[in-house]
């Protein structure tokens, strides 16, 4: 998996890889009698334009955004999967839809991090250099939804605890932002006070992601609790950290 880049580069390889590992483990699951199955999705699985806040009915109303399509619809095979085994054999698959997560110990790689590990990233090394600008992709407009790594493993706990049913759920954190706002905000919090320069020739992705989480509240009593602009700073503070522990 990895962001928009990533996903222009290796389409075969995140349609493939994902298709297979997941398929084949929930059916040697099913094989093992193994008891309940917890599948977690992709917020990449909604069509293009569906209405915002994204509903859990919505999901099947119209194709992907290109760029993370084939990422997206390998992910969606799982639910197919997940109701055609309780269907047939009453295996009890849940699958659930969250958003990008984030957090400390996220994948900082460039060829294959999300946006918000590939922005910090680009403001502290662009600190650190004296760069006067740096370059960021489209325009900034479109926005994001994002949850916390911690919220995100507790909404599967609840999950496999609590919730047996066959419909998807999403898990996130009803928040929503724009890019622009968001590099903004990283490039405050990591003290980078350089230019920001839109490469409007780069694909700006999905126009809009925000969650209903409705569903995982009155299901199983999931609520985000980590306010944005703290998770963003918990995020910053252990990529600066543990890139002076690894220059030293």
């Amino acid at each position: 998996m990895g962001g928009i880049g990533a996903n222009r580069e290796h389409p075969g390889e995140f349609f493939y890889d994902n298709l297979m590992m997941g398929a084949q483990l929930m059916h040697e699951s099913w094989k093992a009698g193994v008891g309940k199955f917890v599948a977690v999705g992709t917020v990449c699985a909604y069509p293009k334009f569906t209405p915002v806040p994204f509903k859990e009915e919505d999901l099947w109303n119209g194709y992907p955004e290109e760029t993370n399509a084939p990422y997206g619809l390998a992910k969606k095979m799982l639910l197919v999967q997940a109701q055609a085994y309780r269907q047939q054999y009453g295996f009890n698959a849940i699958f659930l839809l969250p958003v990008n997560l984030y957090g400390p110990r996220d994948n900082f790689d460039p060829s294959s991090s999300h946006v918000i590990p590939a922005l910090i990233k680009k403001c502290v090394e662009a600190k650190e250099r004296g760069d006067n600008e740096i370059e960021a992709w489209g325009d900034g407009s479109p926005t994001r939804e994002f949850l916390y790594a911690e919220d995100g493993a507790e909404a599967i706990v609840l999950a496999a605890e609590r919730y047996n049913g066959v419909d998807p759920v999403n898990l996130g954190s009803a928040f929503e932002i724009t890019i622009k706002d968001l590099l903004e905000a990283i490039a405050r919090l990591t003290n980078y006070s350089g230019e920001i320069r839109w490469d409007r020739t780069k694909p700006n992705g999905q126009p809009r992601r925000k969650l209903d989480t409705s569903r995982a509240k009155e299901l199983f009593g999931f609520e985000s609790s980590t306010p944005f602009e703290g998770g963003l700073l918990r995020t910053v503070e252990w990529y600066v950290a543990s890139r002076l522990k690894t220059q030293r």
